[in-house]
């Protein structure tokens, strides 16, 4: 199974226009900390194009529950972490960790909790002024049934772009980088969790040895900023623990010729080609250990 788009892909649903109360002078200048720094121009192609290569937490969450494995709120961020962030910086990474949560919650179809994440990840945005961009009536009536998957994935990754776009004009690409940061730290997080438990399915580990692709272009765009946002640099700094584990992760790329195919009458293009990823358990342990250690700087 191929993971492609990102967290922000439920953050993002949940972007779309929700209006939201008119934040406060105190909130207003809370959120201009860290917000507006000197860095370099990303254009949306590049980030669109690295998005495209990011797990979408939905399609993780549908893995985890296709493997069987039983709902587990422990491996979540509880909303009542929510008071803790009074920074840009910490919003921004934890509504990326809040939007993976909020996929995983609405997988397994615990709306309680659920309707505790929403509230959660309304606050965040309100907080960094793109409350604007969220609705929380379509992604709540979307993520309760899994039928709506594809239609989430698509309005969520259209409503990102439209949040990356505004943030590039207010000079706060930034943000959007911490966003993808953040889910993506939460996803590995769970399914390393997860595989942990359930050694015997490789797809799962599989899915966690995809990630070093990720992790190398999520480092890419935080390197961006190291040398003007000192949060940027520290975080970059605590991934450089998370990278060092990937590096005992061989992936092995074998190009074959593709061929044609028919299938119900069309002619397809099948692409001969695999992908060898060697992944051990205690490769799981360790990526999972140093993925905890930057999680909890986030999150506390």
């Amino acid at each position: 199974m191929r993971i492609v788009k990102l967290s922000i892909v439920i953050l993002a649903a949940t972007l779309a226009a929700c209006g939201g109360k008119k934040p406060s002078e105190t909130e207003f200048l809370e959120s201009l900390d860290s917000a507006k720094v000197e860095g370099p121009s990303i254009s949306e192609e590049v980030i669109g194009d690295i998005l495209q290569q990011i797990p979408a937490p939905l399609e993780i969450s549908v893995l985890l529950k296709e493997s069987g494995q039983k709902y587990n709120v422990s491996y979540l961020n509880t909303p009542d972490n929510l008071s803790k962030y009074n920074s840009s910086y910490k919003k921004a990474l934890n509504l990326g960790i809040y939007g993976t949560d909020l996929g995983y919650t609405n997988i397994y179809e615990q709306n309680q909790d659920g309707v505790k994440y929403m509230a959660s990840i309304k606050d965040l945005a309100d907080g960094l002024n793109i409350g604007q961009f969220f609705d929380i009536e379509t992604i709540g009536r979307l993520a309760t049934n899994s039928k709506n998957l594809d239609s989430l994935l698509l309005i969520t990754t259209q409503n990102f772009n439209s949040i990356n776009h505004y943030l590039q004009t207010q000079s706060r690409a930034n943000l959007s980088i911490l966003l993808l940061a953040g889910g993506w730290l939460e996803a590995v997080h769970i399914v390393c969790n997860v595989a942990q438990s359930n050694l015997a399915n490789t797809q799962l580990q599989e899915t966690i040895g995809e990630q070093k692709v990720i992790l190398e272009n999520i480092m890419l765009l935080l390197s961006f900023y190291k040398d003007s946002d000192p949060n940027m640099a520290s975080l970059l700094n605590d991934m450089e623990a998370v990278k060092k584990e990937y590096e005992k992760v061989n992936i092995t790329y074998t190009y074959k010729e593709s061929t044609f195919e028919v299938v119900d009458g069309v002619m397809i293009i099948k692409d001969n080609s695999t992908t060898t990823i060697d992944i051990t358990p205690e490769n799981i342990a360790g990526i999972g250990s140093a993925i905890k250690a930057v999680r909890n700087k986030i999150i506390n």
